[in-house]
């Protein structure tokens, strides 16, 4: 899963435009609520970028608020996904 986390630390700070605070995510960082460039729009647009990235697709009942609680949660659904 650290593979995981590297890559969507990566498309989540490109996404988001927070490249220069990249190297603090870790997997308990707190993603929505907690990060103002996360937004509705941004999370249509990570989902997006996600599916591209990782070949996998995100059923709409699949975005929650569980999902996207954590770097670590929403890595974890990638991974489930992937496997």
């Amino acid at each position: 899963m650290a593979g995981t986390i590297d890559d969507v630390k990566s498309v989540l700070a490109s996404v988001l435009g927070i490249e220069d605070r990249v190297d603090s995510l870790t997997p308990q960082t707190e993603l929505f609520g907690a990060l103002p460039e996360l937004d509705s729009m941004a999370v249509v647009e990570l989902v997006v970028a996600l599916e591209q990235k990782f070949g996998v697709k995100f059923d709409d009942d699949e975005v929650t608020g569980e999902v996207f609680e954590t770097l670590g949660s929403l890595a974890a659904l990638i991974d489930a996904k992937r496997s």
